[in-house]
């Protein structure tokens, strides 16, 4: 009979059992292959964000909380696209793991007519509603005005920002990470460099401001579509969609689509409605609030990265899998996603809050603005590992695997269940500061993970979404879910 074990004994035991678990070498390798450019165009687009937010810190604490509050639009619109995007790529994910390239390019083509639908909305908002939006946000006049400008330049970069999600979301779910990470790394270069010339006046051009900021984001997203478009269809790629394709939807093959993207695309406008009322919240408390949020913005995307990688290549992997009839193939690489995100997560909160003091160094704004921002900023490192995890399994793991309407509670309804209420309950009776009122929010992030994990762990989140299109005909066979 063995003896009793020592608990060293007992966690090296565990320690060389979880690292077993991580010596399947085509896991690894795909995940790199997928996860490396994404991470790194995720990084290069937050570094250059997060160097445009110092340039126009040097206007003062007005400047930056303008043109983050110009922003918040476009950010309601990627997230809707992204919803549209993404949801479509759960099936253009399943359907490249049988190769069908016909059905591929019939959803590209409703997605496309989809996202620039709803870009033309927020077009109309941008140009003719400015003012009206902006005062949601905040009461400062001197923010809504120049914000309002802002908006009005960068609003005609939606139609092509539709055009670009759509057509690289289908890209990276073929596999093909690499040229939308060449174009977006050419294109945001060349937005820093712009910004700065316009920004400040330099080389013979009128220094413009804030607004100098937004015609050189405008211009770089216009020269981003037009060099995706021409690599793509200069190069015949599989996804080269014809104009005739593009308009000639099968209303019966849409309806068999749409019912689990429309879900993803409700769920990302409803998360983003949430953000919006977050950021509602921390723009009443004050300008200083705003200001000091939208620097840990900047922070947290860039932090973030690795998890997009890791989120998007395990969306990929795992969709791949499930339309290859690999089951639990999908299921181990899910896990082995999730357990990698908290590592990283918790890796990578610590490194923040080592580094929280010389990071904020760089920005030159008021110190009721830092004072905030670090506070925030410690939240934010303690609590990483536990948003990793929470979008590697809503991107990564439940999408891929069709489980859209779950997602739609989880990602969706949670924060509406808990975050927001507890934030404006915080902000407007409580009447902490925005670090309190952050923290409250972030409660949505324990719920998520709490029922999360439980649905995973169930199994009920994989559906083979790509056998419900016959390969060619496009033809529908018995649905699986």
């Amino acid at each position: 009979m063995r003896g009793h074990l020592s608990p060293i004994s007992v966690i090296c035991s565990q320690v060389r059992r979880v690292a077993g678990y991580y010596r399947d070498r085509e896991y690894i390798d795909r995940l790199f292959k997928i996860a490396a450019p994404i991470s790194l165009q995720s990084f290069v687009m937050s570094s250059l964000n997060m160097v445009g937010v110092m340039m126009i810190g040097q206007k003062g604490d007005v400047a930056v909380a303008a043109v983050g509050l110009a922003n918040q639009l476009f950010f309601l619109l990627t997230l809707v696209v992204f919803g549209i995007t993404s949801g479509s790529a759960i099936f253009t994910a399943q359907l490249w793991g049988t190769r069908d390239i016909p059905n591929i390019r019939k959803v590209l083509g409703l997605s496309l007519l989809m996202a620039l639908v709803i870009s033309s909305g927020f077009l109309i908002l941008a140009e003719f509603f400015p003012t009206q939006i902006l005062e949601i946000y905040s009461e400062d006049s001197q923010v809504i005005a120049l914000g309002s400008a802002c908006l009005q330049i960068y609003g005609w970069s939606f139609l092509f920002f539709a055009i670009t999600a759509s057509f690289a979301a289908v890209l990276r779910s073929t596999g093909n990470v690499h040229l939308p990470l060449s174009i977006s790394v050419i294109t945001l270069s060349f937005n820093t460099i712009l910004s700065f010339i316009l920004i400040f006046g330099k080389f013979g051009f009128p220094a413009m401001g804030v607004q100098g900021a937004a015609l050189a984001a405008l211009v770089s997203r216009v020269l981003e579509c037009i060099g995706l478009l021409a690599a793509i269809y200069g190069k015949k790629s599989p996804i080269a969609i014809g104009f005739r394709e593009l308009l000639s939807i099968d209303l019966h093959f849409a309806g068999k689509v749409l019912k689990p993207v429309l879900p993803v695309a409700i769920n990302e406008f409803l998360w983003s409605m949430g953000i919006t009322a977050y950021n509602v919240v921390y723009a009443r408390i004050g300008t200083e609030s705003i200001a000091a949020i939208n620097i840990i913005s900047t922070i947290d995307n860039l932090a973030f990265v690795v998890f997009t990688g890791i989120s998007t290549a395990t969306a990929i992997m795992v969709g791949n899998c499930i339309g290859a009839e690999e089951e639990n193939k999908a299921y181990s690489y899910g896990g082995r996603s999730l357990g990698l995100g908290a590592v990283t997560g918790i890796f990578l909160g610590g490194m923040i809050l080592l580094g929280s003091d010389r990071i904020l160094e760089l920005y030159k704004v008021s110190p009721i603005v830092l004072e905030n921002a670090h506070r925030v900023l410690t939240i934010l490192g303690l609590m990483l590992w536990l948003r990793s995890m929470n979008s590697i399994m809503v991107v990564g793991v439940f999408r891929s695997g069709g489980d859209t309407r779950f997602c739609l509670f989880l990602d969706g309804m949670i924060i509406w269940i808990t975050g927001v209420p507890l934030a404006f309950l915080g902000a407007f009776t409580l009447h902490l500061p925005v670090y309190w009122v952050y923290l409250l929010a972030m409660s949505e992030e324990i719920s998520k993970w709490c029922l999360g994990m439980q649905r995973f762990f169930s199994r009920k989140w994989i559906h083979n979404l790509a056998q419900t299109i016959s390969p060619i005909t496009g033809a529908f066979e018995k649905p699986v879910i």
